[in-house]
């Protein structure tokens, strides 16, 4: 009988808890990549307008997924950090502005912002290590905050934050809100609306399970025609098919922020991959996904020398689960857990797991049984 895990045929002895780092491929992912290599070899572009069909797909799934009014709010992007750039180097910065961001960031969300240095731009830090760090902040915006910028889940630790009471406080304040979502989309259920938020971002490699190279950038309509665009080409254009007309314009849609061809073959790939994700549903995923969590939570903790970092708050927990061993350091503890083909990072603190919805019972027993004897070498 077919089952949603069988989309995943890794290797018998492989232990993969590396979703926020890399996801791997459902088997239907390699197979529309496969069918689109053989088209091309066959075909060339013979059935081009087949594949704007799917690429249109594309952006009507993402929109699902984010809960985006409507696919012209969408933009297929290269990456997190390209679709975090349309942004910092789209508003009008005034000299003494201020941007607020957490000092758990991952770089993409803090060297954007620091590269408005020059233009008068404050970068303000603020500690996410207290009970509420949602009101620490909404009390670091001032009269000066342009806009806070923060990862809905914090890449190192998987500190989940509270992005509608953000998104609220900041609509009360007028202050812009930005949302890195990469290790949120396709894990949890995620709402640009719900959220109020101005932008969002995401790649399509981690939790989405699709291809390096392909993301999405989520724009509120009304901020659209603010950012001043750096990218220019034809497929960003009101009439991106009227080779022949010498008037232009951006597109009204969030296509403006998209100047040359498109990626089609990441579009394949990434539309099989969300296909799965609609499939199976966000709902149930985030409830895999947080069982999973909870599971290496449990067991780690039963084991003496091991230290959690990742919060056990209920409303705080995500995707990612980060642990280190008393007394050793962690690239000691990863190389060791690699070599047991246990696929994980180090990050932050110390190590981070992080399983996704079809990670079968059998990996994570294996593993915190793994983690055990690495604790007690």
């Amino acid at each position: 009988m077919y089952t949603f895990h069988d989309e995943f045929a890794q290797a018998a002895d492989l232990r993969y808890l590396n979703h926020a780092a890399v996801g791997p491929w459902p088997k239907r992912t390699a197979i529309a990549v496969r069918k689109f290599a053989d088209e091309n070899v066959l075909l060339g572009a013979r059935d081009y307008p087949d594949w704007m069909i799917v690429e249109q797909r594309l952006r009507e799934r993402l929109a699902r997924l984010l809960n985006a009014p409507s696919t012209d709010d969408i933009a297929l992007v290269k990456n997190t950090s390209q679709a975090l750039s349309f942004v910092a180097f789209g508003l009008d910065w005034k000299n003494g502005d201020s941007v607020v961001i957490s000092d758990e960031e991952f770089p993409s969300n803090r060297v954007v912002w620091e590269a408005l240095k020059p233009l008068g731009v404050d970068v303000i830090q603020v500690s996410l290590k207290c009970k509420e760090p949602e009101r620490a902040l909404l009390a670091a915006c001032t009269t000066r905050t342009r806009l806070l910028s923060i990862s809905s889940v914090q890449f190192s630790t998987g500190t989940r934050l509270d992005i509608e009471r953000l998104g609220q406080g900041l609509k009360q304040r007028g202050v812009l809100f930005c949302i890195d979502a990469i290790q949120h989309i396709g894990a949890l259920p995620f709402d640009v609306q719900a959220s109020q938020c101005d932008f969002a971002m995401a790649d399509g490699h981690k939790w989405m399970c699709g291809p390096e190279g392909q993301g999405v950038f989520y724009c509120r309509a009304e901020l659209r025609p603010q950012l001043k665009l750096h990218e220019f080409g034809w497929h960003m254009l009101e009439h991106p098919g009227d080779y022949g007309r010498n008037e232009w314009q951006p597109a009204a849609s969030a296509r403006r922020f998209e100047s040359g061809s498109p990626n089609m073959l990441g579009t394949m790939a990434l539309d099989a991959s969300l296909s799965l994700l609609e499939e199976v549903g966000m709902e149930q995923i985030g409830k895999a996904v947080l069982e999973r969590v909870m599971w290496l939570e449990q067991g780690l903790s039963a084991i003496e020398g091991i230290r959690l970092h990742s919060s056990r708050e209920a409303d705080r927990r995500s995707g990612i689960l980060t642990f280190s061993v008393d007394g050793k350091p962690a690239a000691e503890v990863w190389q060791r857990l690699m070599q047991h083909q246990v696929v994980c990072l180090p990050r932050g603190p110390g190590i981070r797991f992080s399983p996704h919805f079809y990670t079968q019972p059998k990996v994570i027993e294996e593993t915190l049984g793994i983690v055990r004897r690495v604790a007690l070498l």
